[in-house]
């Protein structure tokens, strides 16, 4: 087990004033594998503090000198890619073949930013007017437990490509796996103050920076209800503010989709990062003509999706993060039974062998109504609704009968229709055939899945402000 103390505070670990302790204890086992001391508002003001004075000479930077900046950090991320996997595994229970994707996209994360910026004009000029593009601020960058090295990266790096500072408040069920990225991001040797990363509590640490007036921008990936807070308590002081929230992502079978195909690859999509994910397509829509037939390529399909131990490079779905989540998701599964839905595969309780951990069983349930609580509240967990559709345009309409509009997914062998049926969707992103993604494209929501976007030139606009000179 290992115990951490410190804070990254002004280029160095500092002792935390904070005293509270925390656990992180592995969901598969019970194993308690760090122990982490949490910040207070103290810690946090020491590093709103660090990043304040920074700024004054990091937001004078070259796109050149960011540009080092974002390679370097890429180099020492990427030479620790197993180490980082290993922590996700441990401490979050996420499986290998995950985990291994995510601290990958982490790392590239910083290069995604670099050619980003490099396409970025900062500068344009017509007549006497001249309009730059300033970094907005002290960014305060509230990260999630479900892809910790992921959030924390991709915010980081489109931070520091503005020119901005910041101050990282990571989940707090998250400490062993920040310590290890921490102790990557160090070696970059970064001015002293332009990055500070303190772990505590959202209502004490991320609570300082939102209402602390030296913070300029928020960025946030986590739950609706926070977002709501964060959006509230942040206007006394006029803070910018990028949400990423939540996603209840529907997936479109058309029709004339190859079940071989489109069925194991929504089962993918539904179960990603077991569930905990707020891009998993979760609720499947189908074409009521072939139910019979999805519902035969569903159970078979089922059989190359094992729950078990996330070390396995076989696992597809692993534990819950805590037992709180699995309390959390064992709910919704007994509300789906007692509304009355299907359940076609899973159901509640452990799987038989799992008991000693935070294990469930991944759950389908079967020709489900749009309206009931399964269909339209973000459980984050391996529970896949599958709904029934007439047409196209009943499939839109269930698709965008929603609070959310993050993700969307659209499967089909004409690729024109599907096109098509993908312009109508409310979402930020909408895939065809598959699970697609573009480092450069933007990510964020409609609706009550967030304000703002992330990734690209979009990620790094989201730090910046115009001013314009005119003479």
């Amino acid at each position: 087990m290992q115990t951490i103390t410190t804070h990254y505070i002004d280029g160095t670990f500092v002792e935390s004033h904070g005293r509270d302790v925390q656990d992180s204890i592995n969901p598969a086992n019970g194993e308690v594998v760090a122990r982490a001391m949490l910040g207070d508002e103290e810690d946090a003001r020491r590093a709103i503090a660090a990043a304040t004075r920074a700024f004054a000479a990091y937001s004078r930077s070259t796109k050149d000198e960011r540009r080092d900046v974002l390679r370097r950090l890429h180099e020492v991320v990427a030479e620790r890619i197993d180490d980082l996997a290993d922590a996700m595994v441990r401490e979050y229970g996420g499986t290998v073949q995950f985990s291994t994707l995510i601290v990958e996209m982490a790392a590239d994360a910083f290069l995604h930013a670099e050619k980003a910026l490099q396409r970025l004009e900062l500068v344009r000029s017509w007549d006497k007017t001249t309009v730059s593009l300033e970094p907005v601020g002290v960014a305060g960058l509230i990260t999630a437990w479900n892809s910790n090295a992921l959030f924390i990266c991709l915010k980081l790096a489109s931070a520091l490509a503005a020119g901005c500072t910041a101050v990282v408040k990571p989940s707090e069920l998250s400490a062993l796996q920040t310590r290890v990225l921490l102790e990557c991001l160090h070696e970059a040797k970064l001015p002293a103050g332009v990055l500070n990363v303190v772990t505590g509590l959202g209502q004490t640490v991320g609570a300082e920076l939102v209402r602390n007036p030296d913070v300029a921008k928020i960025s946030f990936t986590g739950s609706v209800a926070v977002g709501q807070q964060i959006m509230r308590d942040g206007a006394a002081t006029m803070k910018r503010v990028t949400l990423e929230l939540g996603g209840k992502s529907p997936n479109i079978l058309l029709d004339d989709a190859d079940l071989d195909t489109a069925i194991p690859t929504a089962l993918g999509i539904a179960f990603l990062n077991s569930g905990q994910a707020c891009a998993a397509g979760t609720r499947l829509l189908v074409p009521r003509r072939r139910l019979a037939e999805i519902r035969r390529s569903i159970l078979q399909a089922m059989e190359s999706m094992p729950v078990g131990d996330p070390a396995d490079p076989k696992t597809a779905v692993g534990p819950m993060v805590t037992s709180k989540q699995y309390e959390r998701v064992q709910s919704y599964i007994h509300k789906g039974i007692v509304e009355g839905a299907e359940v076609l595969v899973g159901g509640e309780g452990h799987p038989e062998g799992l008991e000693g951990g935070c294990f469930l069983k991944p759950t389908i349930f079967f020709d489900v109504r749009n309206d009931l609580a399964i269909a339209q509240e973000e459980i984050f967990g391996p529970v896949l609704c599958v709904i029934a559709y007439e047409d196209d345009a009943d499939a839109v309409r269930i698709a965008n009968e929603t609070n959310y509009g993050l993700h969307a997914y659209v499967s089909g062998k004409n690729v024109q229709r599907a096109r098509l049926v993908a312009s109508q969707i409310r979402a930020g992103r909408v895939a065809i055939n598959g699970m697609h993604d573009d480092p450069q494209a933007p990510w964020g929501g409609f609706k009550f899945s967030g304000v703002g976007r992330e990734f690209g030139a979009y990620g790094i606009g989201a730090f910046l402000e115009p001013r314009a000179i005119l003479e």
